[in-house]
């Protein structure tokens, strides 16, 4: 077969080949894309609105949020157009787009949960210098690195996977998945695959590190806490983000920890859901309901007086010291 150069176009896996199951498809996806976005905007709203919400951990949990609405548009978008166009087509350079996007917001995801990891490492084990080591500055400088590095994340991987000639443009996933892009190179693959998995290893395993050591000095310091009411007090802080880091995790070890080439197209479509849009959708939920304040400022958000009064006064970004 001739190579896919750039003016071409893959085509991804259709859902079925029924107009209405397609149908049915487009609004199974939509669904699902309207509940992970709406979720993690009302999150963005509650942090911006609520002066009580202007400190590190939630300045960080807004930068999450956004990072999960930027991932599920991302991939469903055009799965949605494509089931309701009846369509199967992306653009050549529209893969690139996507691969390099998906790891871009994955891996600012992944580096802004051990940003959190940190957050609570320092306001438990030292919380008598916590506002003087987490200041404003320290946090923004925190969150535009973690954003830096997806990006560099998504421009080495993208890279990487595109920078070889492609004997096929059918991709057996209803995204383009790096797996099943590098199963298309008209050659031997494994160095360029095998890099690849490096190049994304060594940025997950180095981050998954830092929240291992983070949480074991978390609960040596929990174990010392002579009250039981205080050491419950602070796991709960801690919580709704160790349940996030753990449904990131275990969803990517579902996804990767298994043969792709001896694997069905059913599998793969499950587990790519597992890993790329159930995280996103319930980030949001795992915290509203988690936290007490963050279900306090969202009822806020149904007190339309309360919230024109605040934005009134043009209060959008976290003041802590």
């Amino acid at each position: 077969m001739p190579n896919v150069t750039s003016s071409s176009e893959f085509l991804l896996l259709q859902f079925s080949d029924i107009r209405e199951l397609q149908i049915f498809v487009f609004i199974v996806f939509f669904t699902v894309y309207l509940t992970a976005v709406t979720g993690n905007l009302l999150i963005i709203l509650a942090v911006a609105l609520d002066h009580q919400l202007h400190t590190p951990m939630y300045f960080f949990l807004m930068n999450l949020a956004i990072l999960d609405v930027g991932t599920v548009s991302v991939l469903l978008l055009k799965t949605m157009a494509n089931s309701y166009l009846n369509s199967r087509s992306i653009s050549y350079l529209g893969c690139v787009a996507q691969v390099f996007f998906l790891f871009f917001f994955g891996g600012s995801d992944f580096a802004i949960l051990t940003i959190m990891a940190h957050d609570r490492h320092i306001a438990i084990c030292n919380p008598l210098q916590y506002e003087t080591i987490m200041h404003r500055g320290v946090c923004i400088e925190m969150a535009v690195s973690a954003w830096i590095a997806g990006m560099l994340n998504g421009a080495l991987n993208s890279g990487g996977t595109f920078a070889i000639n492609f004997c096929s443009n059918i991709i057996d996933q209803f995204f383009c998945e790096v797996p099943q892009v590098l199963k298309l190179a008209c050659s031997d693959m494994y160095l360029v695959e095998v890099g690849v998995i490096i190049m994304s290893s060594f940025f997950t395993i180095g981050c998954f590190i830092y929240i291992i050591f983070s949480y074991v000095q978390i609960f040596r310091a929990v174990l010392r806490i002579p009250f039981v009411h205080g050491q419950k007090k602070a796991i709960s802080t801690c919580l709704p983000h160790l349940t996030v880091v753990c449904l990131l995790i275990f969803s990517g070890i579902f996804a990767y920890v298994r043969p792709h080439r001896y694997s069905s197209s059913d599998l793969n479509v499950l587990s790519a859901i597992m890993y790329a849009v159930i995280p996103p959708l319930l980030n949001s939920f795992i915290y509203s309901i988690r936290n007490k304040e963050i279900k306090t400022a969202l009822l806020k958000l149904t007190d339309w007086r309360h919230c024109c009064k605040i934005i009134a006064h043009k209060v959008f970004l976290p003041e802590w010291s």
